[in-house]
Formats: structure tokens, C-alpha cells, sequence
């Protein structure tokens, strides 16, 4: 993929720092194996955050069908990667998302790609569970959404608390997920099958 002349000129500053970083840290970048790290890490970065140039609700919308379908829709399972804005490391997991429409469906891999977007930010869970079911409510419209979200996190595991085997759950909703009968719908179907 051709970078374009604004993201030549920030992986040229991102490699520059990460250079920086290198010595500050007590090592030589000059070394051979580190000779490419700095222009390694600043594209990988640039990978790793490229949800802030990207439009959610925009992929979201660019398949809408008018539908007569009122029950829910689930996709579960969806794998994602993010940066805690904490401490930049990974976090990662899956996210399960149901939406009951109201009178148009999506196709059905926006919904990933919505998780997708917002995950490639530096986020917290919390956040990016609040963005993906805002998002879709948003530009959908439907009778109600729910997120919920299963992560592990590399800022406990590795540092920290050290808690290798924790997993962190999140979960929001809005409309019809409010009543108690649908969101347990909701649990019992993503659960199904594990």
C-alpha cells in the first residue's frame, strides 16, 4: 500500500522518536538488529491506530437493506486487538454485538469492521464497548443494540497486578436490550456453542 505524502512525513517522525526511545532505554540503535526497529515500530503504530483516519459510521452505512425483519441479529465472536491508552500495550479478545432492526439490516461484516475501527485506537474497554453500540444506534436506528465485550489485557499480565489468566467483561445496550428477557436472550445465544 502506498503511504501518502502526510503519512510519509509522520512515519519519518515516529521513526525518528522511536529512535530516541531506543537510546533512552540504554541501546544502541545503530546495532544490527536494530538497525530497522525504529521504522518498523512507527509503521507498525501507524497499523495498529489507523481507526482514527477510518469513518465507522460511514462502513456501516455503505450496505443498508430495507428489511421486514424484527428479531435480533447476533455477531459473535468478533477477534479484536487494541492499545490501552494507559500504558500502550495490547489488549485483545471478542466482541459480541446483537441489534434488532427497525426497518433496515447492515451487511453482515460491517459489524466487524465497526469493531475494528474503533478498536484501532488507543482505547479502554470501557470506551470502545460504549463506541461500537453508539455507533450503531446511530446509524441504524434499530429497536435496540447490545455489546458485550470479553478482553484480556497485557498491562495486568505482564506488569502490574500480573494476573496472567484475568479476563475483563464489558457490555452495554440501549432500547429493547433494556428489558431484562431480551438481554438474557442475548447471553444465552452467544454463549450457545462454547
Amino acid at each position: 500500500m502506498e503511504l501518502s505524502a502526510e503519512d510519509v512525513k509522520r512515519k519519518e517522525e515516529l521513526t525518528f522518536h522511536y529512535k530516541r526511545i531506543l537510546e533512552l532505554l540504554g541501546e544502541n540503535p545503530e546495532r544490527e538488529g536494530l538497525l530497522k526497529t525504529p521504522e518498523r515500530v512507527a509503521k507498525a503504530m501507524m497499523f495498529l491506530t489507523r481507526g482514527y483516519v477510518q469513518d465507522p459510521a460511514k462502513i456501516l452505512s455503505s450496505a443498508v437493506f430495507i428489511e421486514d425483519y424484527k428479531q435480533m441479529v447476533i455477531v459473535k465472536d468478533i477477534d479484536f486487538f487494541s492499545m490501552c491508552e494507559h500504558h500502550m500495550l495490547p489488549f485483545f479478545g471478542k466482541a459480541h454485538v446483537a441489534y434488532i432492526p427497525r426497518e433496515a439490516v447492515t451487511g453482515l461484516s460491517k459489524i466487524p469492521r465497526v469493531v475494528d475501527v474503533f478498536s484501532r485506537r488507543l482505547q479502554i474497554q470501557e470506551r470502545l464497548t460504549t463506541q461500537i453500540k453508539d455507533c450503531i444506534q446511530k446509524t441504524l436506528n434499530p429497536l435496540g443494540v447490545m455489546v458485550v465485550i470479553e478482553a484480556q489485557h497485557m498491562c495486568m499480565q505482564m506488569r502490574g497486578v500480573e494476573k496472567q489468566n484475568s479476563v475483563t467483561t464489558t457490555s452495554d445496550f440501549t432500547g429493547v436490550f433494556n428489558q431484562a428477557k431480551t438481554r438474557e436472550e442475548f447471553i444465552t445465544l452467544i454463549r450457545n456453542g462454547k
